[in-house]
């Protein structure tokens, strides 16, 4: 991985708990946030008494590094928003500008616990499909703006290998957002939840109460057969 060609754009709880219409109970629960890149959610759960760790190829930069490298591809992103009005939902955040105070706020909290917390277990340097950790360690995967979001550079069969990665460390999995980066449902969500359905899974497409991108107001919940079958 390459520092200098990545836009490292974290969100904070309160976006997660929206994105993945988290309950109470699923706070309680052991959480792992799966390229979770220099989100905050993390250090805001785990100060909440959460039990969260977070996995991404970021990890192997120093907090310093990664905040430089937001710093340089800010102020380019927040002015390709601006060129691109028809896209965007000022809903949870009010403007550009907004956006750019929220993610500027999530980085400093990001930064803060990454840099005390780093050697701690919390944050694992590594990348999906190849999770080191072993079956059924958490309650919950969350995936947030990568699976789905990358379709043009990430095909169907990564996409399937990824969630199989998921489905094997957790009980349920919850992907967010299903566009690819062109604001269209992504080509792969059709495919990929027939096969996992076949396979077994049990998934539905629930709509949740967070949107920027216009469209993307969605997420994919997966179970395996056990986690969703009572029993007795």
């Amino acid at each position: 991985m390459r520092l200098d060609q990545t836009v490292p754009f974290g969100r904070s709880l309160r976006e997660y708990a929206l994105m993945f219409s988290l309950s109470a109970g699923d706070r309680r629960g052991r959480i792992l946030d799966c390229a979770a890149g220099p989100s905050s959610f993390n250090a805001e759960l785990t100060a909440a008494g959460g039990d969260v760790c977070s996995i991404d190829p970021l990890y192997q930069f120093s907090g310093a590094e990664i905040q430089r490298q937001f710093f340089s591809t800010l102020d380019h992103v927040i002015e390709q928003i601006r060129a691109t009005p028809q896209n965007w939902i000022w809903r949870y955040h009010r403007d550009p500008e907004d956006l750019r105070r929220n993610r500027i706020a999530v980085m400093d909290t990001f930064v803060a616990d990454y840099s005390r917390e780093r050697d701690t277990g919390r944050y694992v340097c590594g990348a999906l499909p190849n999770l080191p950790f072993e079956a059924d360690r958490f309650d919950l995967a969350l995936s947030s703006h990568f699976l789905f979001l990358y379709s043009d550079h990430f095909d169907q069969a990564f996409h399937l290998d990824a969630i199989r990665a998921l489905l094997r460390v957790a009980r349920e999995v919850r992907i967010f957002p299903l566009l690819a980066l062109r604001a269209e449902r992504s080509q792969h969500l059709e495919p990929v939840c027939e096969q996992l359905r076949r396979e077994g899974h049990h998934l539905s497409i629930e709509r949740v109460g967070y949107e920027l991108q216009r469209g993307g107001d969605e997420m994919l919940r997966l179970r395996h057969t056990y986690a969703a079958t009572p029993s007795g």
